[in-house]
């Protein structure tokens, strides 16, 4: 199956992460968005918003990584442990991915992503939007190891994706006690780690100048 991404992305790193934890192949495509590929006749047709990732399984297109994730596991899953087939169970982790999608990332692109336009990032007010994700992500994992229940699911690969992504802006995640130690075992037992942290340092060389320039480095 062809997957069209971007190393740093988020989202593609999470859908790497499923796909490695599922024992797929993922026939990689790299798709760069900073050079308007992803605006060429032939993607468009694949993907008509025009996003990454994208993933083509046998002339089946799909986008929106948490989209994907689901589509993976649903049929490609050896069992349902990553996204357990129970009505509740599924529910919790389906909140959690859109926590993830409309809270906790969303807030990464409020206060960060302005570093590219302006130089400069978002407001006081837009950084504790990032504050208050983190609490609630820090009071979903209270007395217990995994965000949406008692094991690993597709829920804690994309917040996974997410959190990892705030590690390279340097915000202090250590201040979430519940947060850090979800963090630190999320990476030992996620499959596919070690390329999430690939395509994050490619991200880091993007941020890190403009952090730096920002504050007065």
């Amino acid at each position: 199956m062809d997957f069209y991404y971007m190393p740093g992305s988020s989202g593609c790193r999470a859908v790497i992460m499923v796909a490695k934890a599922l024992g797929l192949e993922l026939n990689k495509k790299l798709l760069n968005t900073m050079e308007g590929e992803q605006l060429k006749p032939e993607f468009v047709k694949l993907n008509p918003q025009h996003t990454i990732p994208t993933l083509v399984d046998n002339g089946f297109s799909i986008w929106e990584s948490r989209a994907i994730a689901v589509y993976l596991v649903e049929k490609y899953g050896k069992d349902d442990s990553l996204f357990p087939k129970n009505p509740k169970e599924q529910a919790v982790i389906n909140q959690r991915l859109y926590f993830d999608m409309g809270t906790l990332y969303a807030a990464f692109i409020k206060y960060y992503y302005p570093l590219f336009q302006t130089g400069k990032p978002g407001s006081a007010e837009d950084f504790k939007k990032i504050e208050t994700a983190f609490d609630l992500l820090e009071t979903f994992l209270t007395a217990q190891d995994y965000v949406a229940g008692g094991q690993l699911t597709i829920a804690d690969i994309a917040i996974l994706a997410t959190v990892s992504t705030y590690e390279i802006v340097e915000f202090d995640i250590a201040k979430y006690p519940n947060v850090a130690r979800w963090y630190a075992n999320a990476k030992k037992v996620t499959p596919g780690w070690d390329e999430n942290w690939e395509g994050l340092m490619q991200m880091k060389a993007f941020f890190e100048p403009r952090l730096a320039a920002a504050e007065g480095k």
